[in-house]
């Protein structure tokens, strides 16, 4: 939860910091004496500030504040008339970039970001969610200045993309990016990212102390050369999830506390099993089990590091788990850019491969970032796409898959999901679909019940499309056809229209909407009755209205109420 404390010395300034308090329940107004007050305030008392004052004001007023920017609060300054949202402290760690983008979209201002790799649409080391240390400075003005800088990785992270000189053959004395969960001397040409790739596995008596359980901890990965800011998770048995020295020492962490049943527990083949442990727990084995298993519904692709070591009340041993690739399945919706959710934006801007249809793709190739890999493909690829995304992401890349509309409606998400298995993280991306965005441009067909039709018979045996586009009719839904007409299928619409004319009258309305939200928009407005098919094509969806849908000033009605009038 971010508090956010909002400060201003005039009327216009308190208008638009109600209007943001209005939109985020954790933001409130901080008042003071005088503005300078409350500014102090705010700052020394919420994780953001949003100021509406003069930005030279702002500075002088909290430069004998600030201490440190991994822990100094967020401040975006807001000029009087709210043109522009200036991210002033905390652009990256703290979140103010992000920050000063989400008071622009509700205040209408121009974000305004001075970060150097934002303004060079390059990631900051700062923001890949990982911790990183050594010379990330030198390191960073590496990368804006398109110096070769040598990447060294453990592994295969799915990383956002790099620009092309970072790579893993640049010369052995240009400045490194390591990726690695080991401790390793640090110079002034090297910046180390921390993935997040060990499970401590934790067991204890009960009543162990947190500092007991820390100090082991950290003697045991010193002992292994690992570093505590690439724990992802303490795990152990279910009967010490309410245990306060083991949850207090992950809350220190920062890290979860995840925990297993004994029998799972006692399923995995650990090097030091204990009669007495599963004498005791059910298990023979807590902390080198647990490790190996990592979270609960991952499988565990994990070797140990450092063994079971025990104090007078505590036992810790460590896991390395493998990478894990992300899969990003993103709707793009119909077409237009400004229906595009942000989300969809995030995941793209995140991805290093980007695959999917030629077409699809080519929309999204400015906003991705330089040195993001593309595989793009023509009509009928679809399985060769969805097998290509996921082998990326096995291989340990972060891939966004993109399809039109929402990639799960008749699209990209249903073949690649068949593939992909519980080795990869995959995330769904809502989209617009074509048939809300038809619908919005018709008025309101689908205020009541309403079914999804695809009229395409390459996958679908049409007696299966037949039944079902009888059974729409039949039970008087909305019905929206995608895939109507095409060159090859010229028939197939006029005999699903003629199922729905012999369950409703003949005035009932019909919209086609051809490239919805794309340029050559086209709605056009017909009955069961006087349809012409010929209007229709692959770019068209239709809207075929329940027996209750009106036409009313044009627009197309289906009543919301299940009491249905006359």
């Amino acid at each position: 939860m971010t508090r956010i404390g909002l400060v201003a010395a005039t009327a216009a300034g308190r208008r638009h910091a109600r209007t943001l308090a209005a939109a985020w329940p954790h933001a409130r107004l901080v008042e003071a004496d005088t503005a300078a007050d409350a500014l102090r305030a705010a700052f020394t008392g919420h994780d953001a500030v949003v100021a509406f004052l003069a930005t030279g004001a702002v500075v002088r007023i909290l430069a004998p504040l600030l201490g440190d920017k991994r822990t100094d609060p967020a401040v975006v300054v807001v000029d009087e008339a709210a043109r522009h949202a200036v991210a002033l402290l905390g652009g990256h760690v703290g979140g103010a970039n992000a920050l000063a983008a989400d008071v622009g979209a509700l205040l209408d201002a121009r974000p305004v970001v001075t970060t150097a790799t934002d303004a060079a649409d390059l990631p900051g080391l700062d923001t890949l969610g990982w911790p990183v240390e050594g010379a990330v400075a030198a390191v960073t003005r590496a990368l804006l200045d398109g110096e070769p800088v040598r990447l060294v990785a453990d592994a295969a992270w799915p990383l956002p993309a790099l620009p092309p000189h970072v790579r893993a053959d640049a010369p052995a004395d240009a400045p490194r990016l390591l990726v690695t969960d080991r401790v390793v001397p640090l110079d002034g040409r090297t910046a180390v990212l921390r993935p997040p790739s060990l499970v401590v596995g934790v067991g204890g008596s009960r009543g162990v102390p947190a500092g007991q359980v820390r100090d082991l901890l950290d003697r045991v990965l010193a002992a292994a050369g690992l570093s505590p800011a690439s724990v992802r998770c303490l795990a152990s048995a279910d009967i010490k999830a309410d245990e306060a020295g083991i949850r207090a020492t992950a809350d220190a962490l920062g890290v979860p506390l995840v925990t297993h049943p004994a029998a799972d527990l006692a399923a995995v083949d650990v090097p030091h099993p204990s009669e007495v442990v599963r004498a005791a727990v059910g298990t023979p084995s807590v902390a080198e089990a647990a490790a190996l298993l990592g979270e609960p519904g991952r499988r565990a692709d994990a070797a140990l590091v450092a063994p079971k070591t025990a104090s007078a009340m505590a036992t810790v041993a460590v896991a390395r788990h493998a990478p894990r690739g992300r899969l990003a399945i993103v709707g793009l919706g119909p077409g237009a850019a400004d229906l595009r959710t942000p989300r969809a934006l995030a995941e793209l801007r995140r991805a290093a491969v980007v695959v999917g249809l030629d077409q699809y793709v080519d929309q999204v190739r400015d906003v991705l970032r330089p040195g993001t890999r593309i595989l793009a493909s023509g009509l009928g690829a679809e399985e060769e796409r969805a097998r290509a995304a996921v082998a990326e992401a096995a291989a340990g890349h972060a891939v966004a898959l993109v399809g039109s509309g929402d990639a799960g409606v008749y699209a990209m998400a249903s073949p690649a999901l068949e593939y992909a298995d519980d080795r990869i993280d995959v995330v769904g991306v809502p989209g617009v679909t074509a048939a809300l965005a038809a619908s919005a441009l018709l008025g309101a067909p689908l205020g009541h019940d309403h079914a999804y039709l695809s009229l395409s018979d390459l996958h679908t045996p049409w007696e299966v499309i037949e039944r079902r586009v009888a059974a729409a009719a039949e039970g008087d839904f909305v019905a929206l056809l995608y895939n109507p007409r095409s060159r090859a299928r010229d028939w197939q619409l006029a005999a699903a229209l003629k199922t729905f004319a012999a369950h409703r009258p003949p005035d009932t309305p019909v919209g086609v909407v051809r490239n919805a939200s794309r340029p050559g928009e086209r709605v056009h407005l017909a009955t069961l009755a006087t349809l012409d098919a010929a209007v229709v094509d692959m770019y068209s969806v239709v809207v075929v209205g329940s027996s209750r849908t009106r036409l009313v000033a044009g627009r197309m009605v289906t009543p919301r109420g299940y009491r249905w009038r006359a």
